[in-house]
């Protein structure tokens, strides 16, 4: 570890009174060595550290670029799913490269960055850019895109389970293989709690499986999780559980904080309101989704990470990675909708991997309590239901080409081999790709007849 690890991180970790967990060495041991590789860990296991302990020690070996030097692209882009898991992780990574005083410069981007911190991005790219798929998509349909990544050590996939399997996945890994051209050093690291897919983040050739390397961390806790056993009569229909809301009310006054998670977002919102109308003690509650002004969001961030909440009610916009403050309960109101996804929600509390996370599941009528009986019984043997990569949609390809025809004129025979190189892509046809390109450049047998679209 000594070896491995320059003197500000020992020292760091020895000011602490920690130690660094064998998978975060191993993870950076044979990162330094030049392998991809895929860390399966439970939540609490320090998995984000892990993951960027490779980049963090090899900006600190080349130090602060002088002024006046060459341009320099960014060295290690961090994607996220979410745009608060790249803000939480912005200001939980800021904190330790201040305290070890490293010369490393970190930001975000997404779509709630102004055009101007974006633009000074291009010009100015910081060493560590936390982004989500959809800006990266927007990076390299850049004619600066070869400029900007030229100098790219390191590409983290944070939350991976939630990102391979969907189109986002797809167009992700088309980014990452037009990544590759651009820096062919590139190195993959990808953190998931619960997918072993490794072929996703590595090139692949023809007639030939690729794999990144596998490390994997030793089990934390067991959750605890109960169903609400309510004194009210559970309806036989409705997703908004109205009925449990003195029960609710009543745990969460008795934790620290408390996260409710529902499936929507117009859920979230009576959940919210249904709330306040009991909130006799007036708890400070907050409500965050996606459509809520960036402002607000931020501050109910803020406000979590300071503990001055007793509950949030959340959709998915916060159930991946994030470590807020001291959350002592996951209360999951209606069916979680799959082992998986009920995994990572559960993991909010008690974001350490020696003490269990604590959940109740209130099912929203009768027949949830059958699914939420079903989640509990499969966390508690293990069992994950992710579905498996699928072959890559076409429609995603298509905004891909159209992409990479904004940033340069291209050979269409090299950009074959180049999408080929994508895993869920890897049997893609020649002529079903010669249509697709017919398609982006005409807009195919619908559009081609319209003057506007006709070349």
């Amino acid at each position: 570890p000594a070896t491995l690890l320059p003197s500000p991180f020992a020292e760091w970790f020895a000011a602490k009174g920690w130690q660094p967990r064998a998978h975060q060495m191993e993870l950076l041991s044979r990162a330094a060595a030049g392998e991809s590789l895929l860390l399966i860990a439970p939540t609490g296991a320090g998995k984000t550290l892990a993951g960027f302990l490779p980049a963090l020690t090899d900006l600190t070996r080349r130090g602060k670029i002088p002024p006046g030097s060459a341009f320099t692209g960014i060295h290690t882009l961090y994607i996220s799913p979410l745009k608060a898991l790249a803000v939480d992780i912005e200001r939980n990574l800021t904190k330790p490269v201040a305290e070890m005083g490293l010369p490393i410069t970190i930001e975000t981007r997404t779509g709630d960055t102004p055009q101007a911190k974006r633009q000074r991005q291009r010009l100015n790219p910081p060493d560590i850019l936390l982004t989500t798929p959809e800006q990266l998509a927007l990076l390299i349909a850049s004619g600066e895109a070869p400029r900007f990544f030229k100098d790219l050590k390191y590409v983290v996939f944070d939350e991976l389970h939630s990102l391979v399997t969907s189109k986002r996945g797809h167009l992700l890994s088309l980014g990452l293989a037009r990544l590759r051209r651009l820096a062919p050093g590139v190195r993959t690291i990808g953190l998931s709690a619960t997918v072993a897919e490794r072929r996703w983040r590595v090139g692949q050739a023809p007639r030939a499986e690729n794999h990144a390397g596998l490390v994997t961390a030793p089990g934390g806790a067991k959750p605890i999780i109960t169903i609400l056993k309510s004194e009210a009569r559970v309806p036989w229909s409705g997703h908004q559980a109205k009925y449990a809301m003195p029960e609710v009310y009543a745990a969460i006054k008795a934790h620290r904080t408390a996260l409710l998670f529902v499936n929507t977002r117009s859920q979230a919102e009576i959940l919210f309101q249904e709330l306040w109308n009991i909130n006799e003690d007036t708890l400070p509650i907050a409500l965050h989704h996606g459509s809520l002004d960036v402002g607000q969001r931020r501050r109910v961030e803020q406000a979590m990470a300071e503990n001055r909440l007793r509950a949030v009610v959340a959709t998915s916009t916060l159930d991946l990675g994030i470590d807020w403050g001291d959350v002592d309960l996951v209360i999951h109101v209606g069916a979680p909708k799959g082992a998986s996804r009920l995994a990572q929600r559960i993991g909010r509390a008690n974001h350490r991997m020696d003490e269990p996370s604590r959940a109740i599941l209130v099912p929203a009528n009768r027949f949830e309590v059958m699914e939420c009986q079903a989640a509990l019984d499969a966390n508690y043997l293990g069992a994950q239901d992710t579905p498996p990569v699928g072959e890559g949609a076409l429609d995603v390809l298509a905004q891909h080409v159209l992409g990479m025809a904004c940033a340069a004129p291209f050979d269409e025979d090299a950009l074959f081999a180049e999408i080929t190189s994508a895993s869920p892509y890897t049997a893609l046809p020649r002529e079903k790709f010669a249509r697709i390109v017919q398609f982006v450049a005409t807009g195919g047998y619908a559009l081609k007849t319209y003057e506007r679209y006709a070349h």
